[in-house]
């Protein structure tokens, strides 16, 4: 049912699309943090913020009719201008859509027939079309939105101090997803690990997305003996599996997040540098990079304002699909011992205690399990939308 509402948005223009899954993304988040109403307590936020949470929402909702009144392929009515900033400046609870349909209002409205801004409105327009990606996109977002705002509707208590009163419960209104062996609501341990399933995932891949990216840029520009001595210094961090990099450099200074973040970053660097590396050859054949050098521009100048602009929508694809691998990763060396603290609700940690339950409570393991197979999977959808948009020989 879920996936023929989605498709159902191929008929509208990209923005309609956006504002449909901003409400959309609204209305799951409410739905879920009101669960919280059956709990035995509820944090002293909870109420405002779910007002709060309705009036945003009741906003979008006059924001797709909106939108779908006064937009079309081509351009915008002018006076949308104050609902794009209006949405941008909702994007704080963590709905992206909202900020991405703000976003793509502005530049339709102020740059409409820059060459750069075809190429925006056509990446997203052949994304919008792709149901999977736009699925994947979708639970990512909601995710976000939902690790955000649980801040201010969960609490915090309900998944990490014990109950010894509500020990191994069934699935119920009060414990949607039951209680673990110490009385712990399993639902509010699952929603505040995404919080760091998601950030762990993002920086592990931002860190080697920019180092490994400004080395690749660096020797595939310069070429020769800076080339040798980068890509072979790489290769030997290459040949040493990202898995037992990580559990040596974890075992070496310690079992917390920074430093797991840390170690998943240095593994992927070489990955990077090679996806970039290539990309600038073939970058720098262009006759815009030779017009550059002919006019005296800087080599620095040539390579960040020129070059790499070029070649980064290879680099975004890859990082997309990384991440799926990080959040795995993670949750490994957690269900291990070797990652976040064991102290904290994260997937790994929690998959870890459901497993010595498996034949009398699975459901302690297969809720967190589901849970990182269906990120990982939305992460890929996404992934492959963006590179079938990027590449204009897919087109």
């Amino acid at each position: 049912m879920a996936k023929a509402l989605f498709s159902s948005t191929r008929k509208f223009n990209t923005e309609v699309k956006l504002a449909v899954y901003t409400l959309f993304t609204d209305v799951f988040v409410i739905a879920l943090s009101a669960l919280n109403l059956f709990k035995p307590y509820v944090s002293d936020t909870f109420l405002p913020s779910m007002i709060v949470l309705m009036l945003i929402a009741l906003f979008h909702l006059i924001a797709l009719v909106l939108v779908a009144r006064y937009t079309d392929d081509r351009s915008a009515a002018p006076g949308l201008v104050w609902i794009a900033v209006l949405l941008i400046s909702t994007s704080v609870t963590g709905n992206l859509f909202a900020l991405l349909l703000g976003v793509n209002l502005l530049i339709k409205l102020r740059n409409h027939g820059n060459p750069g801004t075809y190429k925006w409105e056509e990446v997203w327009s052949k994304l919008t079309r792709s149901t999977p990606s736009m699925l994947g996109l979708f639970f990512i977002i909601f995710l976000f939105s939902l690790s955000v705002c649980s801040f201010f509707t969960f609490d915090y208590a309900m998944a990490t101090e014990n109950n010894y009163s509500a020990i191994l419960q069934r699935p119920s209104l009060a414990y949607p997803l039951g209680t673990d062996n110490f009385g712990r609501c399993l639902f509010s341990r699952i929603v505040f690990g995404a919080r760091i399933s998601l950030v762990v995932g993002f920086l592990s891949t931002v860190l080697p997305f920019i180092v490994g990216g400004a080395l690749g840029a660096i020797s595939g520009y310069y070429g020769r003996h800076t080339d040798n001595i980068i890509m072979r210094l790489l290769d030997i961090l290459y040949a040493i599996p990202g898995i037992l990099l990580a559990i040596a450099i974890i075992a070496a200074f310690g079992a917390n997040t920074v430093n797991l973040i840390l170690a998943l970053s240095v593994g992927a660097i070489p990955t990077y540098a090679r996806t970039m590396r290539a990309n600038v050859l073939l970058v720098s054949t262009f006759e815009f990079v030779e017009a550059a050098r002919a006019l005296g521009t800087s080599n620095a100048a040539i390579i960040f304002k020129h070059i790499v602009p070029g070649a980064l929508a290879p680099m975004i694809v890859k990082s997309t699909l990384t991440i799926g691998t990080a959040v795995i990763s993670t949750s490994s060396l957690s269900f291990l011992g070797l990652g976040v603290e064991p102290h904290i609700p994260e997937w790994g940690n929690i998959l870890k205690l459901g497993s010595t339950y498996l034949e009398s409570h699975s459901y302690l393991a297969v809720y967190p399990g589901l849970a990182i197979i269906a990120l990982v999977l939305s992460f890929n959808f996404l992934g492959d939308g963006l590179r079938d948009a990027l590449d204009p020989k897919l087109g």
